[in-house]
């Protein structure tokens, strides 16, 4: 019989805890990056200029969109 298990080896409560944390960081930093990508993005909206003139294929976006935001 195996008597050499521990309680609080790196595959026991210890190592449930510690990937627990780890996932539980992983998601605040991610939460944290896409909360400021969106706040910085919401200012950023653009102006499309001379819409009857806008084709199908051929038109090129430079031509018809303006940035109105603070970027």
């Amino acid at each position: 019989m195996n008597e050499n298990r521990s309680l609080f080896a790196l595959d026991g409560i210890t190592g449930m805890l510690i990937a627990t944390l780890l996932l539980i960081v992983i998601l605040v930093v991610l939460t944290i990056v896409s909360l400021n990508v969106q706040n910085a993005n919401a200012t950023n909206y653009y102006d499309i200029k001379d819409e009857q003139s806008i084709k199908m294929f051929g038109s090129k976006v430079e031509d018809h969109v303006v940035t109105v935001g603070s970027k």
